[in-house]
């Protein structure tokens, strides 16, 4: 194995992590780098299960963690046969921490759209969360070297461009002048007229500030796709969550935003289970998925994390959890395949990718003709949804 390996888990940030670290260390031999997450049990399972597989393919090579697990899990996961060495999931960016020259290379994109990481850590105490364990507090990137880095994956080739962050709608606070994320991208889109696509990764709806919120409802080069923090659909258990909106907050903003912009695809990430859930709770959590148009869900069902809150709450049995996530993935996946089946007919602006699938605007992903150049934005017309694809 001559260029070093890395294995991505987890969340867009670590997506965005990982292209600079494969920059970084592209003069290293025989070197895999699992970049782990530890968001729930069951991604610090996949984690442990990842290590083992990059043992099994590259036996000789050096085998390193970096990411959350090995931060918030460092005994654990520092004990393993498979693992030769950890670096803190601060340091991962740094080339000291990787015995490297500091000298590295342009950051070249792995993929049609570049992920771009403006914003780290996280300053909130939701009560099921150990990602400050892992990230820190939250720290934003500065204006300058986002246009940097935005110039240097459009030299590259990049279409689209996805401002990533642990909390991406908390950018700016610890800034001179305590910016909001809205000025952020005004001065990219400004910066950039010939960038064709800038998209966010998930956003807390109460951060939205009034420039980020007319830029999505108006920015054609603002993608029509808004991925929420929204976590659940009840009030009470978002109270136990600690989370900072209420079901009417996230009505309220996603009724604002399609009445201006209708075309606009909402995503939200929803747990299943939390603790103290019970049967009229979990109704409104499927409720919402309808109340909200969700066509981009992320279902996750609950698992205690050491150390939070709510692992001393009162626990919703493990069975009754996978029931009801099922059941959110179910009533989800109903509502994305009407929302599929809408599109036919509509010729849809793709951004193709190397696979021979792209994404619409509203990240739909949509089948392309055989010989698409990867990179291309072409115009297709769906006639069908087929195996979740518009084809």
């Amino acid at each position: 194995m001559n260029a070093p390996h890395i294995v991505t888990l987890g969340c867009r940030m670590n997506i965005a992590e990982s292209e600079r670290m494969r920059a970084m260390l592209a003069g290293e031999t025989d070197l895999v780098v699992i970049n782990s997450c530890a968001v729930t049990g069951e991604a610090l399972s996949q984690t442990r299960k990842a290590i083992r597989r990059a043992r099994r393919d590259h036996p000789q090579a050096r085998l390193m963690v970096t990411g959350c697990a090995a931060e918030i899990d460092r005994a654990e996961i520092g004990a393993m046969d498979e693992v030769d060495a950890l670096v803190a999931n601060a340091a991962k960016l740094d080339p000291r921490a990787w015995n490297i020259a500091a000298e590295a290379p342009p950051i070249a994109p792995q993929r049609t759209r570049a992920f771009v990481a403006v914003q780290n850590g996280c300053d909130h105490a939701c009560t099921f969360c150990v990602i400050p364990q892992g990230r820190g507090v939250s720290r934003s990137m500065a204006i300058p070297p986002v246009l940097r880095e935005v110039e240097a994956h459009l030299a590259a080739g990049a279409k689209e461009v996805v401002l990533t962050g642990v909390d991406l709608t908390s950018w700016g606070h610890d800034l001179p002048g305590a910016p909001r994320l809205g000025v952020l991208l005004e001065a990219i889109l400004a910066a950039f007229p010939a960038l064709p696509r800038l998209r966010l990764s998930s956003v807390d709806g109460v951060e939205i500030d009034p420039a980020l919120f007319e830029l999505l409802a108006h920015e054609q080069r603002l993608m029509p796709h808004l991925h929420l923090s929204l976590q659940h659909g009840a009030d009470l258990i978002l109270k136990r969550m600690k989370r900072r909106h209420l079901r009417d907050d996230a009505l309220e903003l996603v009724t604002r935003i399609k009445t201006l912009r209708p075309e606009v695809a909402i995503g939200a990430d929803l747990i299943a289970g939390f603790p103290t859930e019970d049967e009229a709770h979990h109704a409104a959590n499927l409720a919402i998925i309808d109340d909200l148009d969700i066509v981009h869900a992320h279902i996750f069902p609950y698992s205690p994390r050491p150390g939070t809150p709510a692992a001393r709450m009162p626990q919703v049995a493990r069975e009754e959890v996978k029931a009801r996530a099922a059941e959110l993935r179910a009533r989800s996946a109903a509502r994305r395949a009407a929302w599929l089946e809408s599109l036919v007919g509509e010729t849809l602006p793709v951004l193709a990718e190397r696979d021979g699938t792209g994404y619409a605007p509203n990240y739909a992903r949509v089948a392309l003709p055989p010989g698409t150049v990867a990179g291309d934005i072409i115009e297709v017309t769906p006639s069908a949804v087929r195996e979740g694809l518009l084809a």
